[in-house]
């Protein structure tokens, strides 16, 4: 209902109200004297808080009595975004994150809300300037969306449960494509890896150790001074011959790439991006330059889809040494002397703007042209990671949650972020296993390698000057866990690829909160803890420094702990012995899970036997299966199993679709049996 002053307001087909717009005026925080602000500014605080921001509309919507918030990517805190603020503003921030952090590397302007009757909606305020949400920590009366410039233009989308709402959106937005299958394994990487004899000697170790380890990342120090499409072959070797030698172990290598194009007369890519004005200017029209890893730096003006096809391009130097995939970072954009100016000229296509309204898409963006530079040059399923991100951009890449750090409480952080990236598209996510900064600790790792064993991205990484965290640097006990549940990761691997064919179409993540299916349950809507694996697998690791037990909260129905087999009946609390080697799980009545058997890396040997996972009750599952690399699938080149239960331990099979080799053996096991 549309009303005078452009009051608007959505309710349900037969009047029940969803999103009112508030009547009231919206209370504004006390005012600061400038006297006092030049006191907090002398003794080293961020005034900025205070400073009145200039907006160019807001959005106030009244808030009911049992509202509770999820999405908006992975800002810090909370899987709950009731009562906080939260600002859309791409941001590196390397500090120690908290829930007081009001904009990190992603802007994700999609918030969905689930009200106490049940009634569930969603809301995605489609503009890239900056902009705020605030969900009644200003007043409990309402909640707003504001923005500084842009255009009001938000979508609503209504669905009968979370799980329709997140379907609506990512109708709209994209979804996940199904990705290569190696890119679900394990990932090591290091901010400090410095030479060829460095990379070897991670590999050679892991290989020793039995741990399963399918890519390594190159960090920046792999370049010529930190220059993009560039190989330091003093370091590094000779181009390919460091990758063919990794490769051999069955190790692909990742290699980072940021934007910031060294600014310096005869090297190739800076001649070229200045001679073809393929760098973003100042207002008067001179190639703009800041500092970044290689000095002075120019930006690729992404915006361009010349400037994306040449971005794109350039990538065949690293793809034809072998590479399996390309790590975009620093794309807020970051840069050492202070942020780029609103005012520097940027284009949309054809269209002339500033940073003002493309700094949110900028590594949205460059994800795109890497992504097109993949595809088009290898044919097989891209592999992008990048930290910079807006809605839509799962389309081209994965997602880390960026510099995090050793810490507990970030560790705590790991589920709500990456359950609200999930539920925000975003559903090949990940965290830095063991934290980017600061020194882990041998419990910490052991806790976060359990807590992160079904995230879809599964990366260890630290920085440099940092303890070393590859998990055979610590002792026999450590390595021994980390073993356990990576080996556990690859058992579980086509369970997580089925989940990624499945979301490809319905847009459902791999790592769901409790909420996204108990949306009636009242004790799961501050779950921050657990998370759901699919419908079938519940996980609640272990987040506390010294903890041995843990109080898990199973959601209606029956229950089996995967590691004992017992039977637990849902809608009540346990008190599960967790020691340090164990990460409580729990697999659904009715469950049939595929796994397969663990290698050291995917490929080292064909996936001919296929072990179904089953527990008691009746219940049904559709298998994929693939070659995983490439897009044959799209083309029919694929089979669809259908697995039927009736709960006495009998099995059928029915092939939906047939058009690939079959296993050569399919053999089931009762959970705890």
């Amino acid at each position: 209902r549309i009303m005078d002053n452009f009051v608007v307001d959505f309710f349900k087909a037969d009047g029940t109200p969803l999103m009112k717009d508030y009547r009231g005026k919206r209370t504004t925080k006390e005012k600061v004297s400038w006297m006092s602000l030049e006191m907090l500014e002398a003794e080293g605080h961020d005034i900025s808080a205070y400073l009145e921001k200039q907006l160019r509309y807001e959005l106030i919507k009244e808030l009911d009595e049992g509202d509770d918030f999820y999405g908006l990517g992975d800002k810090s805190g909370f899987l709950n975004k009731k009562h906080y603020e939260y600002e859309n503003w791409n941001s590196d921030l390397p500090q120690a994150h908290n829930e007081d952090f009001h904009a990190l590397y992603k802007s994700v302007p999609f918030l969905m809300c689930l009200k106490k009757n049940g009634e569930c909606y969603g809301v995605f305020y489609d503009n890239t300037f900056r902009s705020f949400i605030n969900l009644g920590k200003e007043n409990e009366e309402y909640f707003f969306y504001a923005a500084e410039e842009g255009n009001l233009d938000f979508y609503f989308m209504v669905g009968e449960n979370p799980v329709e709402v997140v379907g609506s959106y990512t109708y709209l937005t994209g979804t996940t494509p199904l990705p290569q299958l190696f890119t679900l394994g394990y990932q090591q990487s290091r901010w400090g890896y410095e030479s060829a004899d460095d990379i070897n000697f991670i590999v050679d170790n892991y290989r020793a150790a039995n741990i399963p380890l399918d890519i390594i990342h190159l960090d920046i120090d792999y370049m010529d001074n930190f220059k993009v499409f560039t190989w330091g072959e003093e370091k590094y070797g000779k181009p390919g011959e460091l990758f063919d030698r990794i490769k051999g172990l069955g190790v692909k290598p990742v290699c980072i790439i940021d934007p910031g194009t060294k600014k310096e007369d005869g090297y190739h890519i800076d001649d070229e991006g200045v001679e073809k004005g393929y760098f973003v200017t100042d207002k008067d029209g001179e190639v703009y330059v800041n500092a970044v890893w290689p000095g002075d730096s120019h930006f690729p003006d992404f915006g361009r889809k010349e400037v994306r096809d040449w971005w794109a391009n350039n990538h065949k130097v690293l793809i034809d040494m072998g590479v399996g995939g390309i790590w975009n970072d620093m794309n807020e954009p970051a840069s050492f002397h202070g942020e780029l100016p609103s005012d520097v000229v940027f284009y949309d296509e054809d269209r002339k703007t500033n940073h003002a309204e493309m700094h949110n898409v900028y590594g949205h963006l460059m994800s795109k042209a890497t992504y097109t530079g993949l595809k088009e040059q290898t044919g097989k399923r891209p592999f992008v990671i990048t930290r910079a991100c807006y809605a839509g951009s799962q389309k081209y890449t994965t997602v880390w949650t960026g510099d995090n750090q050793s810490l507990w409480h970030h560790l705590q952080m790991v589920v709500p972020q990456l359950c609200n990236l999930g539920i925000s598209g975003f559903t090949f996510c990940g965290t830095d296993i063991g934290g980017f900064g600061a020194d882990t600790t041998p419990e910490l790792l052991c806790r976060w390698i359990q807590a992160a064993m079904f995230s879809p991205l599964f990366r260890n990484h630290a920085a440099k000057g940092t303890k070393d965290q590859e998990p055979w640097r610590f002792n026999k006990e450590v390595v021994d866990i980390n073993r356990k549940y990576i080996e556990l990761r690859y058992k579980f691997l086509p369970y997580i690829y089925d989940l990624f064919y499945k979301g490809e179409t319905t847009g459902l993540p791999v790592m769901r909160p409790l909420v996204l299916h108990y949306p009636n349950d009242p004790e799961v809507r501050n779950l921050n803890s657990e998370f759901l694996v699919g419908e079938n697998i519940l996980v609640a690791p272990v987040l506390e420094q010294g903890a041995t037990k843990r109080m898990v909260y199973l959601p209606e129905g029956t229950w089996y702990d995967y590691w004992t087999g017992e039977k637990v009946e849902g809608k009540q609390y346990i008190l599960k012995d967790a020691p340090i080697d164990v990460c409580p799980m729990y697999v659904k009545a009715g469950s049939i899970i595929p796994t397969y058997e663990v290698v050291q890396y995917v490929g080292e040997k064909p996936y001919n036997k296929l072990e179904l996972l089953v527990t008691p009750g009746a219940g049904e599952y559709t298998h994929f299966q693939d070659n995983g690399e490439d897009y044959a699938y799209q083309n029919g080149e694929y089979n669809l199993y259908r697995f039927t239960t009736k709960g006495a331990g009998e099995i059928t099979k029915e092939m939906i679709h047939e058009a690939y080799p079959v296993y050569e053996e399919i053999t089931s096991v009762v959970l705890g049996k």
